[in-house]
């Protein structure tokens, strides 16, 4: 509920205070006296979009402050509690214009952005005019419409899960089919080429080892021939055999030699040690050396192989492991792709079934929702003196998407018989505004919370009609608080607060007011709307008969 409105400096007002009441509250004033203002200045304050220049001539800002009570659960106190912002049984919202245009929030004394405003003022206030091309006059927000008739969120809710479901499931199928397209494309390459190397089976350092044993092969092949003389000469044919005989000798002339021999055959014996050593080395290196022909020339098949088959698929030797590694499994999503998007297209499919059906059964409740609002309406339009009038929602088939498959058009036929068309193109003016009461009486029931104001909503109505109009306006505030600005005394006469608007000139500046009526002051007030410009005794007892009801 809107408690009270502070405006200071704000166009034509220089100073308002204004205290609400529950239930039905009426502005009244002649036109161009500023009705439309007080609306502006609680749009600003809200973060409504406006007018650009509401600071009020010589004044250095212009600064709103509107104090709402809020219930508990009140839609409100999520909003704010999600923001990080005080959260407390009364809300006070204020805004300030400076005169260079910028604008600043506050929500509970508490900096906050015009988009937090914009939400928590959603929670708050809906405002409603007689060219409501922006709501109810729109189709695309029909189905919105009759949704929050319907109440059923949790249908909603579902049928948007479904949809999400499904679209991801879509889009991974999607993907899967373009990998495995592209993969297809290549699948001959993949295949040869990865038998080629798996044939091959190349390991990771294997071409430098190759290359070291072929460098080894050819050298050995080189030398073996010279040390297999010296290999010769140092065995018993040669040096060894020759120093066995002189050592043979010398052993047998020692004894009369009178120890002349015995360094020599010492040092003989030395050097026979060393050459055997030599000899086994030597030995040990050719042995070393000995290699089949065949081993050089697979080696070098080995190592050209590996040579080759880098250069093919421009890579280093010892990346071909690798490759091969890749390739084959590039081969095994290959031939796992199919059965991949087999199993997907099953859960795509599956998918599909669960959005059909959780859609299925929103266009079922959307139905029964719709006769629902066409019973309602009918009872709402009697009063309006419409009953010769047909509401009534259509429902059609559209395209599918996160809030189902249907497409929803409130649709009147203005007298039997006649075809059915929308709202703003088959009902006249005054007609149009009572249809757009009726709808908003019935899709306001259970938004309690909410604070309606109608700008202007019996505009081209009179008599009996805009009686009614009034009638319909109180019953809607036994449930909500209802602001209505209205040139009608019919409806004036229905509200539980009243407030006159009017202009005056004070040293050469005009400014706007507005003070709340006392019984006798709203008597005038409602002779005033009655009469014009001169009040006579008849249009105050016509007045009194109206507040009389």
């Amino acid at each position: 509920m809107l408690r009270t409105l502070d405006i200071r400096d704000m166009l034509l007002i220089d100073r308002l205070e204004l205290d609400f009441g529950a239930g039905l509250n009426v502005l009244t004033g002649e036109t161009g006296a500023g009705k439309s203002i007080l609306l502006d200045c609680l749009g600003f304050v809200l973060g409504w979009r406006g007018r650009a220049e509401l600071v009020r001539q010589g004044a250095t800002q212009g600064e709103v402050v509107a104090v709402f009570d809020l219930p508990p659960g009140h839609a409100a106190r999520a909003v704010l509690g999600g923001a990080g912002l005080p959260v407390s049984d009364e809300l006070i919202l204020r805004r300030v214009n400076a005169t260079d245009g910028r604008k600043t929030a506050f929500i509970n004394d508490r900096r906050a952005s015009g988009e937090v405003l914009r939400a928590v003022s959603q929670t708050l206030v809906e405002l409603h005019g007689q060219q409501d091309d922006g709501g109810l006059l729109n189709a695309r927000g029909h189905r919105a419409a009759l949704d929050a008739f319907a109440g059923h969120d949790d249908l909603l809710f579902a049928t948007r899960a479904a949809w999400g479901a499904r679209a991801a499931l879509a889009k991974r199928l999607g993907e899967a089919r373009a990998a495995l397209a592209a993969v297809q494309a290549e699948e001959d390459f993949l295949r040869h080429a990865g038998a080629e190397l798996e044939k091959l089976s190349p390991r990771a350092g294997e071409e430098a080892e190759l290359d070291s044993r072929r460098r080894q092969m050819q050298a050995a092949e080189k030398i073996r021939a010279d040390v297999a003389r010296a290999a010769q000469m140092l065995g018993p044919e040669g040096a060894e055999g020759a120093m066995r005989d002189a050592d043979r000798w010398l052993s047998g002339a020692a004894d009369r030699a009178e120890g002349a021999l015995d360094a020599p055959l010492a040092a003989l014996e030395r050097a026979l040690i060393e050459l055997g050593e030599a000899a086994s080395g030597v030995e040990a290196a050719l042995d070393a050396m000995s290699f089949d022909p065949r081993a050089l020339e697979a080696c070098e098949e080995r190592l050209f192989a590996l040579r080759a088959a880098a250069r093919k698929h421009a890579v280093q030797p010892d990346d071909l492991a690798g490759l091969a590694e890749t390739l084959a499994a590039r081969l095994a999503a290959l031939d796992a792709g199919e059965a991949g998007i087999a199993r997907l297209e099953a859960e795509l499919s599956a998918a599909e079934a669960r959005y059909g059906a959780a859609a299925e059964a929103l266009s079922t409740a959307r139905a029964a929702a719709a006769g629902r609002l066409d019973v309602a309406m009918a009872a709402e339009l009697a009063p309006l003196k419409l009953e010769r009038a047909v509401f009534s929602t259509r429902i059609d088939p559209g395209e599918a998407g996160p809030e189902g498959c249907d497409t929803v058009a409130f649709t009147v036929a203005t007298n039997p018989g006649a075809p059915a068309g929308p709202l703003d193109k088959i009902a006249s003016g005054g007609e149009l505004s009572r249809f757009l009461l009726a709808l908003k009486v019935v899709l306001a029931r259970g938004a309690d919370a909410l604070v309606l104001i109608f700008d202007e909503i019996d505009r081209g109505v009179g008599g009996a009609t805009a009686d009614a109009v009034g009638r319909r306006l109180a019953k809607l505030s036994e449930g909500a608080q209802v602001l209505v600005v209205t040139h009608s005394p019919q409806v004036a006469a229905r509200g539980a607060t009243h407030f006159r608007v009017a202009k005056s000139v004070a040293d050469g500046m005009t400014t706007s007011r507005v003070e709340p009526l006392a019984p006798a002051a709203r008597v005038d007030e409602i002779a005033r709307m009655i009469a014009g410009a001169e009040v006579t005794d008849a249009a105050r007892a016509a007045a009194e008969a109206l507040l009389a009801g």
